[in-house]
């Protein structure tokens, strides 16, 4: 007998599908329908219905109506074993979708995440990593992902003449890797001002970075006032004048630290307060260029600085997971509603898989698990003994992915 042979997994009474569709509370679905009057507009094609036809949409990678209709017509006895689902029409489901508030599903998402935690209370504890180890309060990332759309028919999008667009602005804590606000909106406003939203429940002692498209002086003197700590990039026009320099650092690839107050005039009435200016070279695909960082820390070594602006590359990993894997390309109607309903969705099957692996304790990528899921979506297994029995490498592999990312030569790199 061959050593290291491979096990089938264990037949299960239930399909994976309905495996996966379990861990979404009934309860949940069915109270926030009657919070939003969903439960007034359903007749035929229930909420519940409603939730795990989009859910399918995302496991299956259907690419339209017809892919996705088509599919769980063809496994209509199948799907009512999960709670009484029945498949969709084409006009059901498009209909649905236009008119039923996607602000249920937002809320799906975050009561799903609160229950999945209080489930199992280990799943969205993480910790830092490497260097970041020595910060002992949350650290958040702020950032966002343009989810392109088709102009000629999608108006309510438009941000140029022949562009149209949804963005995705999140909040994603990085020790969970989990996110903890996001905002669904078009792409013709601005970073920054989502900002106010995306930062308006962090609390005092916590440290949030995020790009310079986020830049707001008057929303950073808030978050000074609040006791919150935020490292970004400077603008190049930015007005200052160095009221002293710091040495905190014998890097020599810092090039400068210094604390600084803003001479603007509209700038320094927003943020009347001193903050840190560091400049260092960085290397980005194999080349030097000199990056300057600001943050209300002054007590704060450069290195850390550095270091914390560097792990905001976590969130483009987040946005590589939901973006590759799940299905936010093909969308299934053209109102902003329907575009909601999709993301949101895809944000709350995106949830369940991290939750499976977390509860599974997987070794292996979120591609991969999301694959293997995808596979067996009608099988009769054991979700745990397929998810043990897959995969032909050993050892443990962890989660995240590792974009191109810029890094400081000589300072530690992820996951060391």
């Amino acid at each position: 007998m061959k050593k290291n042979q491979k096990r089938n997994p264990t037949v299960h009474r239930y399909t994976t599908v309905k495996q996966v569709c379990n861990l979404i509370p009934g309860h949940l679905v069915t109270n926030l329908a009657k919070e939003h009057g969903i439960d007034e507009q359903c007749r035929t094609f229930s909420e519940w219905s409603h939730v795990v036809a989009l859910s399918a949409t995302q496991l299956t990678h259907a690419i339209g109506l017809n892919d996705i209709c088509d599919n769980l017509q063809m496994h209509r006895s199948t799907l009512s074993t999960i709670r009484d689902a029945t498949p969709p029409s084409r006009n059901n489901l498009s209909h649905a979708n236009k008119i039923r508030s996607a602000e249920m599903a937002e809320a799906l998402y975050w009561a799903t995440m609160e229950h999945l935690q209080t489930t199992s209370p280990g799943f969205g504890k993480g910790r830092c990593r490497g260097y970041l180890k020595r910060f002992k309060v949350a650290i958040h990332a702020v950032d966002s992902t343009t989810i392109q759309l088709v102009a000629n028919c999608m108006d309510w999008a438009k941000h140029r003449r022949r562009k149209a667009a949804a963005k995705c602005h999140l909040r994603l804590n990085l020790q969970s890797f989990l996110p903890g606000c996001a905002v669904i909106d078009t792409a013709k406003h601005h970073d920054s001002k989502q900002a106010w939203a995306l930062c308006a429940s962090l609390e005092d002692g916590e440290i949030v970075i995020f790009d310079k498209a986020y830049v707001d002086f008057d929303h950073l003197a808030d978050l000074y006032r609040r006791g919150i700590w935020w490292v970004t990039r400077a603008k190049d026009n930015m007005q200052y004048e160095v009221v002293r320099k710091l040495k905190t650092t014998d890097n020599p690839r810092i090039l400068s630290d210094e604390v600084i107050r803003l001479t603007g005039v509209k700038t320094h009435a927003e943020y009347p307060h001193e903050l840190r200016r560091v400049t260092a070279m960085v290397e980005v695909d194999g080349e030097d260029m000199e990056m300057v960082f600001i943050t209300d820390n002054l007590e704060w070594s450069a290195t850390s600085v550095i270091e914390l602006y560097r792990c905001r590359w976590d969130i483009e990993v987040f946005f590589k997971e939901i973006k590759q894997t799940l299905q936010l390309a093909d969308f299934l109607g053209q109102s902003a509603n329907a575009i909601r309903w999709q993301i949101w969705i895809g944000l709350l099957v995106h949830l369940i898989l991290r939750y499976l692996a977390f509860l599974h304790s997987w070794a292996h990528s979120f591609t991969r698990i999301f694959t293997v899921i995808r596979s067996a979506l009608w099988n009769h297994w054991c979700l745990y003994s397929l998810l043990k029995s897959y995969g032909t490498a050993g050892g443990h592999f962890r989660m995240l992915a590792r974009p191109e990312q810029a890094y400081l030569p000589g300072f530690a790199m992820p996951g060391t």
